[in-house]
Formats: C-alpha cells, sequence, structure tokens
C-alpha cells in the first residue's frame, strides 16, 4: 500500500488474483481457468516476477457470464459473443468520451459571451 504525503489519503492498490484463488472461488477447474485464458475468454491483468498470472475482480464477472452462456453454446459461440459484448461496451465508451468532450467544448464555448449576451469573438472570426 502506498500513500500520498500531500493528501495523507492511503491508495489501496486493486487486489489480483492468482489462478489457484480463482479456483478457490469458483466452480472452475485449474485446467480450466488456464484453457480460458489461452482461449482468450478470460485475461490475465498482469503477471508477477515469476511468471504467475494475476486477475482482477471483473474475472468473476466473466466467468459467472461464462457460465450463463454455456448452458446453451459451444465456448467458440461464447467466445464470439463475449467479443461482440466487448466491441459493444468499447463503443458505447467512446461514445460517452466524445459526449463528454463535445459537452466540454460547448461549455467552454459559452464560457466566452459577455455577462451582457454580447459575443466576445471579433468581427473577423464571424
Amino acid at each position: 500500500m502506498s500513500w500520498d504525503k500531500q493528501s495523507t489519503r492511503l491508495r489501496v492498490p486493486a487486489k489480483r488474483y492468482r489462478i489457484g484463488e480463482l479456483v478457490r472461488y469458483s466452480p472452475f477447474s485449474r485446467q480450466t481457468i488456464h484453457n480460458y485464458t489461452i482461449m482468450g475468454l478470460i485475461r490475465e491483468a498482469e503477471w508477477t516476477e515469476g511468471g504467475h498470472r494475476l486477475y482482477d475482480e471483473t474475472v468473476f464477472d466473466r466467468l459467472s457470464r461464462i457460465m450463463e452462456l454455456k448452458e446453451r453454446m459451444s465456448l467458440n459461440e461464447i467466445r464470439r459473443v463475449l467479443r461482440e459484448e466487448e466491441k459493444r461496451e468499447d463503443a458505447a465508451r467512446h461514445n460517452d468520451a466524445g459526449a463528454r468532450r463535445l459537452n466540454n467544448a460547448n461549455a467552454n464555448r459559452q464560457g466566452t459571451v459577455g455577462t451582457k449576451g454580447e459575443d466576445r469573438m471579433t468581427p473577423e472570426a464571424t
């Protein structure tokens, strides 16, 4: 754990899970977790210096989604569905970020209006 001397706030590091912990907290075997990682169904968040995979908390949501889809789909179909879901989520995040930038730009432009409603832009700019 580290802390910022200026703010005196502790920054709690994100929890990382080894495969053994995923096995302990889920119904999946070590081999299944390994296979899902190799197939791209789940992703490690980082690696230890010793070469062990570490997963973040989001892996549990992903494993839950895999369990749900596995009732009616093959692993290849699940991989396709998960990739499509990721693309939609990425596009939504991208659109949200674009909307925020646009809103900020609009707010900045509105900030250039004078107190009596006159525009502060020069005649050459209009």
